[in-house]
C-alpha cells in the first residue's frame, strides 16, 4: 500500500490561511459587538474591557496580516516564484515588538 505524496503549494495554503483569518476576523467581531455586562462593577468591570481590547488589537493585526498574505498570494499567481530580492527578514512580529 503505497502513499501518494500529498501536493503542497504555497498559494494553496496561503488561501486556507486567509479563509481562516477571515472567520477568525468575523468571529473576534462579532465578539466585539457584545454588550458589556452592566452589572459588572470594579475589576471585573476593567477585566472585560481590556479583553474587548485586546481582541480589538488582536483583530486588527490579523486584518494587516491578512492584506499582507493576499498580497503574496496576488505576487505568487503573478511570477509563480518567490523573487529572490524579497525580504522576509523581520517579520511582523521582530516590527512590533514592545
Amino acid at each position: 500500500m503505497s502513499k501518494r505524496p500529498i501536493k503542497f503549494t504555497t498559494i494553496v495554503a496561503s488561501q486556507n490561511l486567509i479563509e481562516a483569518m477571515e472567520q477568525a476576523i468575523y468571529n473576534m467581531t462579532e465578539e466585539l459587538k457584545k454588550p458589556v455586562d452592566p452589572e459588572l462593577n470594579g475589576s471585573a468591570r476593567k477585566a472585560e474591557l481590556a479583553a474587548l481590547k485586546e481582541t480589538a488589537l488582536a483583530c486588527k493585526e490579523l486584518i494587516i496580516e491578512r492584506q499582507r498574505l493576499e498580497q503574496l498570494v496576488a505576487d505568487l499567481k503573478n511570477t509563480d516564484i518567490i523573487a529572490e530580492h524579497s525580504d522576509f527578514a523581520g517579520g511582523f512580529a521582530e516590527r512590533y515588538r514592545k
